[in-house]
């Protein structure tokens, strides 16, 4: 049997991608997108005219911890949808932008944000409605 190059295994592995079995990679990156933290951290960034500095994340996103926004971040740019730059001044700046991959979630990532915020008072009437019927 002739050995594959890493290329050609990626290749037939994406010939199997389905995301309802346990083992697929693309279900693994279907959580991450999915996490409440990137989803917001991905609108943050494609609502800013530029790149954003940690601190700029951490106020837009409120109740999200330095240690979990640090996490998110390295997540994202380890799946090649953030950029992480450094500059060298003292302090040392650090800007976080969206690769082309990443604004390519743009159109998923803020219909979502607009359907949860336009829907909200019709899920907290169906709580209430269900919450009623189970008491």
């Amino acid at each position: 049997m002739p050995t594959m190059t890493a290329a050609q295994k990626r290749a037939a592995a994406k010939m199997s991608y389905d995301v309802f079995m346990a083992e697929c990679k693309s279900r693994q990156l279907l959580d991450r997108i999915a996490d409440k933290w990137v989803a917001l951290v991905l609108c943050a960034l494609d609502e800013a005219d530029e790149p954003q500095r940690f601190s700029a994340l951490s106020r837009r996103i409120a109740g999200v911890s330095q240690k979990m926004l640090t996490q998110t971040l390295r997540n994202l740019e380890r799946d090649g949808l953030v950029t992480r730059t450094v500059t060298p001044t003292v302090p040392v700046t650090v800007h976080y932008a969206l690769t082309p991959l990443g604004a390519s979630l743009r159109t998923l990532c803020g219909a979502l944000k607009d359907w949860a915020e336009q829907h909200m008072d019709e899920i907290l009437d169906a709580r209430d409605v269900y919450d009623e019927r189970s008491a």
